[in-house]
C-alpha cells in the first residue's frame, strides 16, 4: 500500500481516523529522512493553522450562551473531543485523567498476569474491577490500596470514594472477560477474533493466521498466550514441534520454548514476539503487536 491508496471514505467513529493517520505514518516511516523531514513540517503547519482557526471559532461563539451550550455537548463527540485535546484546547476529561492513572499501574498488573478495568466514574466515586489474575488474587487488596486507589487520587484530586468492584457484576458469561494476557498492556492495534477457547487444545498449540500475520496459540486452563509463529533462531514455524510441560520445541533446529512466557531456553537472550490475548466468555482474541 502506498500514500496514493489512502482514498477518503465515510468514517463513523475514530478509530477509523486513528488507523489512516497510523497506516499512512506506517509508510512514511520508511522514506528517506529529507522528505521524513517535509511531510513532518507540512503536518506541523497543517495542525497548527487548524489549532487557530478552532480557537477563533471558539472564542467568537462563546458569546452567545445558547452556542456555548451546543459546544459544550458537541465535546461530548469521541472525534470532537479527540482533535479539541490534540490541540490543547479543552482540558483532559475525568474519564480520561482516570483510565491514565489506571494505565500508570497496570505495568505492575501486568507483571503479575492482571489487570484493572474502570467500571463507571460518577464524581466524587469511581469504581474498578480487577480481572485476569488479580480478581480474587489474596494480594488484591494491598494492591487496590497501595496502587489502583493511591493512583486514582493523586491524578484526580476531586475524586473522594475509588471503590473496587467484585467479580464481573451483571455481565453476561457471554461477554464477561475471563482472561487478558500479560502482554496486552503494551500492545497497540485492534483486537481480532481468533475462534473459540475450546478449539485450542489444553496444554497444546494451535496454529492460525490473523490478517497476515501468522500465530501461535497455547492454552492452560482458561489461560492463554499468542506468539508469532515463528522460531527465533532463523522464522521457521514452530507449531509442529514436540510439547512436553508447557515447553516446544522447534521441529527445525531443536531450539525450545516456555509457552507460558515466550523464553527461549536455549538461547535466553531472545524469545518469541507475543501478542496480547484475551478471553471474553467462549471467545478468544488476539491484538496483534505493532
Amino acid at each position: 500500500m502506498n500514500a496514493h491508496d489512502m482514498s477518503p471514505t465515510k468514517r463513523d467513529g475514530l478509530s477509523g481516523f486513528t488507523g489512516d493517520i497510523e497506516r499512512l505514518e506506517a509508510i512514511f516511516a520508511t522514506w528517506e529522512e529529507t522528505p521524513q523531514g517535509a511531510v513532518g513540517a507540512y503536518k506541523l503547519a497543517i495542525e497548527a493553522l487548524n489549532a487557530e482557526a478552532l480557537r477563533r471559532l471558539i472564542r467568537a461563539l462563546k458569546t452567545d450562551p445558547a452556542a456555548l451550550a451546543a459546544m459544550k455537548s458537541a465535546i461530548a463527540d469521541e472525534v470532537v473531543y479527540a482533535v479539541l485535546r490534540r490541540h490543547d484546547i479543552i482540558k483532559a476529561s475525568l474519564n480520561e485523567r482516570v483510565e491514565l492513572a489506571l494505565e500508570g499501574v497496570r505495568p505492575m498488573l501486568a507483571s503479575h498476569g492482571g489487570d484493572v478495568e474502570l467500571v463507571m466514574v460518577k464524581p466524587p466515586s469511581v469504581e474498578v474491577r480487577f480481572i485476569g489474575a488479580c480478581d480474587g488474587c489474596p494480594a488484591s487488596a494491598l494492591t487496590f490500596h497501595a496502587g489502583v486507589k493511591k493512583a486514582v487520587q493523586e491524578a484526580c484530586p476531586e475524586i473522594t470514594d475509588i471503590v473496587q468492584v467484585k467479580g464481573m457484576g451483571n455481565e453476561s458469561q457471554e461477554n464477561s472477560v475471563r482472561f487478558v494476557s500479560p502482554f496486552a498492556l503494551s500492545a497497540k492495534g485492534n483486537w481480532v477474533a481468533a475462534g473459540l477457547l475450546s478449539e485450542i487444545p489444553e496444554g497444546s498449540v494451535r496454529s492460525m493466521v490473523l490478517g497476515s500475520e501468522k500465530v501461535l496459540l497455547s492454552r492452560n486452563g482458561s489461560t492463554v498466550t499468542c506468539f508469532q509463529n515463528a522460531c527465533a533462531h532463523l522464522g521457521f514455524p514452530i507449531h509442529d514441534g514436540e510439547i512436553e510441560n508447557g515447553i516446544i520445541t522447534c521441529p527445525h533446529h531443536g531450539f525450545q520454548y516456555d509457552l507460558s512466557s515466550g523464553e527461549c531456553l536455549t538461547a535466553p537472550e531472545v524469545q518469541l514476539q507475543s501478542h496480547a490475548v484475551r478471553v471474553i466468555g467462549p471467545k478468544v482474541e488476539v491484538r496483534i503487536s505493532v
